[in-house]
């Protein structure tokens, strides 16, 4: 019986061995040819959105071939566990984009950040923003603070395991018109995320208050609700920089 583990051993060792160096040798090769497509200088000119949608069309089909290795290696080996880290790198840790502020295309570089539990990921501008995960919801917000008497500038990110969009975004309706009477109609969008939107203003005034939330699935049978508060003043600067922020967002496992 010895005999026989010690065989079963030096061959998970060998496929585990194998398949790190494989996929760290993919890698490269992979982000090379999409960073080419989806980064090159000419598609950039056209602006960073288009370039954004492109990769999110693209990163699910790097999700299925990582899921379909996972179904041969399973979730349980030490192999498997090799493999999607090797996958999870592919998420490149830090880039530039070119976004629009205030009119104004603005060269930036941002890093990619985990949410609680790496239930998604997303890049952040860390000389603006920082993200801090809790318990229940992650919020982004301002490294300085805001003068005194401003409305917070926040971006509250929270997972709903439970209860579907469409009907989690009418119970965050009723909610949000007890601060925002004149709350939108819900819209459905595609974009920053595909979903559920709510936009709304607490007055007209450079400082009043504006909430902008997206409810999207969370792929299983619940949801994410994500919140944007700002101030209207600071639609075209905090409130642009979250849209781009958001654009990034991806849900992972």
């Amino acid at each position: 019986m010895n005999q026989v583990n010690n065989f079963d051993k030096r061959i998970s060792d060998e496929i585990h061995a194998r398949t790190v160096q494989d996929i760290r040798g993919m890698k490269d090769e992979i982000w090379n040819g999409l960073e080419k497509e989806l980064f090159s200088d000419e598609r950039l000119k056209r602006g960073v959105r288009r370039d954004m949608n492109k990769r999110k069309r693209v990163l699910p089909i790097i999700i299925t071939i990582a899921s379909g290795i996972l179904i041969v290696f399973s979730l349980q080996t030490s192999t498997g566990t090799a493999v999607m880290k090797g996958i999870k790198e592919m998420f490149v840790p830090e880039k530039e984009i070119i976004q629009n502020i205030e009119g104004m295309d603005e060269e930036t570089d941002v890093q990619l950040n985990e949410g609680t539990d790496a239930e998604y990921v997303l890049y952040i501008d860390e000389t603006r923003y920082k993200l801090i995960n809790g318990e229940s919801e992650d919020i982004i917000t301002t490294i300085d603070p805001l003068p005194e008497g401003y409305p917070e500038v926040t971006m509250e990110i929270k997972q709903v395991l439970d209860t579907q969009p469409d009907v989690l975004v009418k119970n965050i309706e009723s909610v949000l018109k007890q601060d925002f009477p004149e709350l939108r109609e819900i819209e459905e969008v595609i974009e920053p995320v595909r979903g559920f939107q709510l936009h709304g203003a607490a007055g007209n005034e450079a400082k009043s208050k504006i909430v902008n939330a997206y409810v999207i699935s969370n792929g299983k049978d619940g949801s994410f609700v994500i919140t944007q508060y700002y101030f209207l003043e600071a639609a075209e600067g905090h409130g642009a920089r979250f849209h781009h922020m958001l654009e990034s967002f991806e849900i992972v496992e």
